[in-house]
């Protein structure tokens, strides 16, 4: 019996092969995989979502509301607040909060601040928001990219 000797070479072996390890990958397999994988799950998505089929009751309830657009305090760069477009002093501005607090106890506040108004003057508007009783307050700021961010992102509440 005869015992051949690995070669670490890359040339032929006596019967005609070549002995160097195969470096690539068939992927074409892989991907035959993947599609019948992707056929199954296109398959069984929709019947997971359909649940048990019932007949629901009909009722006279009232729809519920929908969520409602957000209080905006702003602040212009002379530190003169405003809500929505209206101009108030600081000390007119609390009165009309707590109207606004009286007409909607749950309304969320979001409070937009010009860059060069001194950081204790936004959060001396934000206190008056607090005396009105608004607990859902969040302040606004510019994302880098330079678009306002969304008013539904800006929803935590802050007290």
């Amino acid at each position: 019996m005869a015992m051949g000797s690995l070669r670490s070479g890359g040339g032929d072996d006596e019967d005609g092969l070549d002995a160097t390890p195969m470096s690539e990958i068939n992927v074409t397999p892989m991907v035959d995989v993947m599609l019948v994988l992707l056929i199954i799950f296109m398959v069984a998505a929709p019947l997971m979502t359909t649940g048990v089929p019932v007949q629901l009751p009909k009722t006279s309830a009232a729809k519920v509301a929908q969520a409602q657009k957000p209080l905006e305090v702003s602040i212009d760069k002379d530190g003169n607040p405003f809500i929505a477009k209206d101009g108030f002093t600081p000390e007119t501005i609390l009165p009309r909060l707590k109207e606004l607090r009286a007409q909607n106890p749950e309304q969320v506040v979001l409070v937009r601040g010009d860059r060069d108004v001194p950081y204790g003057k936004i959060m001396e508007v934000m206190g008056l928001v607090g005396q009105a009783g608004f607990t859902k307050v969040s302040l606004i700021a510019q994302s880098p990219g330079g678009a306002a961010p969304a008013a539904g992102a800006a929803n935590g509440a802050a007290k």
